[in-house]
């Protein structure tokens, strides 16, 4: 075990090391529209799971981007379980709610119901409390919660020839953009370390996911910009993303991946917001600045939650009735804020 996580090892709940000792036959359950910490945290499990002997199976609603084509083990994923497997226990990762399982949920409502189920997850907004769950809010990654259970587990973060400290690493980085958001603490950067020290490639997994981008990536985020807005003084600051842009620049929905957090870069503005057309629907991603409000004050208002500087919604809207509701809140917040 790495010397850089013996002070954080208490933190990892007993239940959940009970639950994973004697697994065999694992469901590993990410999130929709997948990032890189749910999909890192579940590559992360089944290898800790086949270190130990047993077998996982990896599903996910949505086929992994491109973007993630890196990771060791990623073609693993599935959008249902194996026919035929007889899993003994169902992990989900980096699910605030059972919602943000997507579609899965209800094709795979008969064997959700039915298996045990452990919840890892760091959104504030998840209120899971099962016996044997743990939700960590302080953690800046799941990714971050899943090494110290391997390291409690007495898996070597070498495992897999590299592959675990990779997809480990990759959670962290993607969600702490590379340790400039607030949310990387002492914890965050001692389990980076460790990792690190196991072989992780820092430099190449921070390359490929914030400063490799397609071109085709790169035109749609030109017609999100383009279409830049600000309100209540500048406080707010918005844009828009249509299914047309997607369209007609060539590009995947995926690539709209980290357009929110460019927004976010605005100097003035308390709080950013995306407005992302979904059919029918409209999804906002929301960021505000450290020391402004939570930005699941704002999302909890829409039924959405996430974290205290980046959260998120899907509203039954289309996007001028979102924008409608959605700004004169956020402004209300916004000038709210004292500095």
């Amino acid at each position: 075990m790495s010397t850089f996580l013996e002070p954080w090892l208490e933190a990892v709940p007993a239940a959940v090391v009970a639950e994973l000792r004697q697994a065999r036959s694992l469901l590993v359950v990410s999130h929709e529209n997948p990032d890189a910490d749910t999909l890192g945290a579940g590559l992360a499990l089944r290898l800790i799971i086949e270190a130990r002997g047993g077998r996982a199976s990896l599903v996910c609603t949505d086929v992994p981007p491109p973007l993630y084509a890196f990771l060791p083990g990623i073609d693993a994923f599935r959008t249902d379980p194996e026919p035929g497997v007889a899993y003994d226990l169902a992990v989900l990762v980096d699910c605030g709610s059972l919602e943000r399982v997507g579609e899965l949920r209800e094709r795979q409502a008969e064997i959700l119901a039915r298996l045990p189920t452990v919840v890892i997850d760091h959104h504030a907004s998840n209120g899971a409390a099962g016996p044997a769950d743990w939700v960590d809010p302080r953690s800046a990654a799941t990714c971050e919660l899943v090494t110290l259970l391997a390291a409690a587990l007495g898996v070597p973060l070498t495992a897999g020839d590299g592959a675990l400290a990779t997809a480990l690493m990759a959670g962290i980085v993607m969600d702490t953009a590379t340790f400039a958001h607030p949310n990387a603490t002492p914890r965050t950067l001692a389990v980076s370390a460790a990792l690190v020290a196991a072989g992780a490639p820092l430099s190449e997994i921070s390359n490929r996911l914030y400063r490799t981008k397609p071109d085709v990536q790169l035109r749609l985020f030109g017609r999100v910009l383009d279409r830049l807005q600000t309100a209540a003084g500048g406080l707010v600051i918005h844009s828009t993303l249509l299914t047309a842009d997607v369209t007609e620049t060539g590009a995947l929905s995926a690539h709209s991946e980290g357009i929110i957090d460019l927004l976010s870069q605005s100097e003035a503005a308390e709080v950013a917001i995306l407005f992302k057309e979904a059919g029918p629907a409209t999804r906002i991603s929301v960021r505000t600045k450290p020391g402004g409000f939570d930005a699941t004050v704002l999302t909890g208002l829409f039924g959405g939650g996430g974290h205290a500087r980046a959260a998120g919604a899907s509203l039954q809207a289309t996007v001028s009735e979102a924008r409608a509701l959605v700004l004169p809140e956020a402004e209300r917040l916004a000038a709210a804020v004292q500095r």
